[in-house]
C-alpha cells in the first residue's frame, strides 16, 4: 500500500550482466580489431623514435658526462728531447676526463709550447687513451752563448742548451739568436746555400752585421761573404777558389772576386 491508500506495483531490480563475445556481432568485432591495429601502427613509429632518443641520450650522457670513457692513459710517440712526463704535463688533461670532450687542437697547442717540439698531433684511441705524436725540431746550428751552446733549428728557434759544441753542427756567431733576429736569419740563410765542399771545411759563420758576414774555414782561412744576397753565386765562386793559396777570399761581390 502507498501512503495514499493505493496499491504499489512490484519493484524492478536492475542488474548489469557482462555480455559474452557471442553477443557482439562478428562484423563489429572485426571493425574494433582493425581500429586497434590502426592505433598501434600509428603509435609504433613514435614509440621507436622515443626509444632511439632515450638510447642516444643515455649513450651521450655516458660518453660525455661520466668518466666511464675517460682518459686513462696518455701515449706519447716521437719524443726524445722531451720526456713523456713533460708532454703529459703540458697536455694538462686530467685523469678520467671524458675522452670525447678533450679539445684535441688545444691540447696539441699546449704541447707545442715545449721548446723542442716543432708540432704535435693529438688523437683519441677508444676507450680511454689519448695518443700524442710529437715532431721535434731539427738542429741546424749551434750558437755560442755565455759559455754554452744554444742549439737552433732552421727557423732560428733556440730549443736546447748544451755545455759544449755538439758534434756535426756548424757554429753560427750572432749576438742574440732567435727567430725574430735579423742576424740569426741571415746566418742561417748563408748556411743553407753552402756547397758540400764549403760545409766540409767550415768552422763557423760569423755575423757581425747584416752586410758583414764571413766564414772561417779550416786552416784559419776566411771567406768574406758580405750580406746574405746572391748566396748561391757566392757559394759557387768560393768553392771554385778553395784550391787557391789564399788566406782570405772576398766574394761579397761575386762578379769581382778578390783574394790574398
Amino acid at each position: 500500500m502507498d501512503p495514499g491508500g493505493g496499491r504499489r506495483g512490484p519493484v524492478r531490480r536492475w542488474q548489469l550482466v557482462r555480455a559474452g563475445t557471442d553477443a557482439v556481432p562478428p562484423s563489429t568485432r572485426r571493425f574494433m580489431a582493425r581500429a586497434r591495429q590502426r592505433r598501434m601502427r600509428a603509435a609504433l613509429p613514435w614509440a621507436v623514435v622515443a626509444g632511439v632518443f632515450a638510447l642516444a641520450a643515455l649513450v651521450g650522457w655516458t660518453v660525455f658526462g661520466t668518466g666511464l670513457f675517460g682518459v686513462r692513459e696518455v701515449q706519447v710517440e716521437g719524443a726524445e728531447l722531451v720526456s713523456s712526463v713533460q708532454v703529459r704535463e703540458a697536455a694538462a688533461v686530467p685523469d678520467d676526463f671524458p675522452l670525447a670532450r678533450v679539445d684535441l687542437a688545444g691540447t696539441a697547442r699546449r704541447i707545442g709550447t715545449l721548446a723542442p717540439v716543432e708540432r704535435a698531433t693529438v688523437t683519441r684511441d677508444w676507450p680511454g687513451t689519448l695518443v700524442v705524436r710529437v715532431v721535434e725540431r731539427t738542429p741546424v746550428a749551434a750558437v755560442p752563448q755565455n759559455g754554452a751552446f744554444a742549439v737552433v733549428d732552421r727557423s732560428g728557434v733556440v730549443f736546447r742548451s748544451l755545455p759544449r759544441q755538439p758534434d756535426g753542427l756548424p757554429v753560427v756567431r750572432v749576438g742574440r739568436p732567435g727567430p725574430e733576429d735579423p742576424g740569426t736569419r741571415a746566418g742561417l740563410e748563408v748556411l743553407a746555400v753552402l756547397t758540400p765542399q764549403l760545409r766540409g771545411q767550415l768552422v763557423e759563420v760569423t755575423v757581425e752585421g747584416l752586410a758583414r758576414i764571413s766564414l772561417r774555414l779550416r786552416g784559419d782561412r776566411i771567406v768574406v761573404w758580405g750580406d746574405a744576397t746572391r748566396g748561391a753565386d757566392k757559394a759557387r765562386v768560393a768553392t771554385a777558389l778553395l784550391s787557391r793559396e789564399a788566406d782570405t777570399i772576398d766574394v761579397s761581390a761575386p762578379d769581382v772576386v778578390t783574394f790574398k
